[in-house]
């Protein structure tokens, strides 16, 4: 039996990139899974959560765990909004224990994109192509709360033609970090004109890959006001073939 799945599709994707999600449900799909998007989903709660409104979070959080119960899996294609269900989701209600029990099966069935594919179904892409030099960002949720590092890697040397690798600064924050880059904008400016410093260093790159569309707005944006040739993408749009507009540029709606 296939497995049921269900995309959080995230705020960033849904208002800014919604190809991102388009293009998760196509992988989800090539890889043999049946693919819902629950209508009633919301935020997954992080502002709030962030901000130090766990009261807030917590109601957020709970209309998740209802939105997403059912279902085999829960995937996200991003690792910040997957850290947030499945580590702090059961952090939010440790003194409540029905919610915790639905929390921790909920975290347990939640999983980022390219971990899913790659750990969870051992998917590999196959005929799909593209021919450019392509540096790799990892976000910081990803990386450190869930310790999604090698399977995009992984996942994208199966694209014909691709060649990938890691700069100086594929590891650390690009200075989003969500609600930080609107607190914190001239910090934020600092660090990510830093990352663009080292993507320059690394040699001349096509492509700048990632998977959390927050890094790669934030990468993006600063690339194009310093006029840089170098163009943004989500690993799920490459995995897919999708050669549509790059981050950043006019979308047709």
């Amino acid at each position: 039996m296939p497995h049921k799945v269900a995309l959080l599709v995230t705020c960033l994707v849904d208002l800014i990139r919604p190809r991102v999600g388009f293009a998760a449900v196509r992988l989800l799909e090539r890889a043999g899974c049946v693919v819902s998007v629950p209508p009633a989903q919301t935020c997954c709660g992080q502002p709030a959560y962030n901000s130090g409104d766990r009261s807030l979070a917590k109601k957020i959080a709970a209309q998740v765990i209802g939105s997403f119960s059912g279902y085999d899996y829960v995937v996200a294609p991003s690792g910040s909004c997957t850290g947030m269900v499945k580590v702090h989701f059961p952090e939010l209600f440790r003194d409540e224990p029905d919610l915790k029990t639905k929390a921790a099966d909920l975290a347990a069935r939640t999983f980022e994109l390219t971990e899913f594919l790659v750990d969870v179904l051992g998917y590999k892409p196959v005929d799909i192509s593209l021919a450019a030099k392509a540096l790799y960002h990892d976000s910081c949720s990803g990386l450190r709360e869930l310790g999604v590092k090698k399977q995009p890697r992984e996942l994208l040397a199966s694209v014909t033609g691709l060649h990938v690798q890691d700069y100086s600064g594929s590891e650390t924050c690009c200075g989003f970090g969500g609600t930080f880059a609107v607190k914190y904008p001239a910090v934020s400016d600092r660090i990510v004109a830093e990352r663009t410093k080292q993507i320059a260093a690394a040699g001349e790159a096509d492509l700048i890959l990632g998977g959390d569309l927050g890094c790669l707005l934030n990468l993006a944006g600063k690339l194009q006001r310093q006029g840089s040739p170098v163009k943004v993408r989500h690993v799920a749009e490459v995995l897919v073939g999708d050669t549509g507009p790059a981050i950043g540029e006019a979308e047709d709606r």
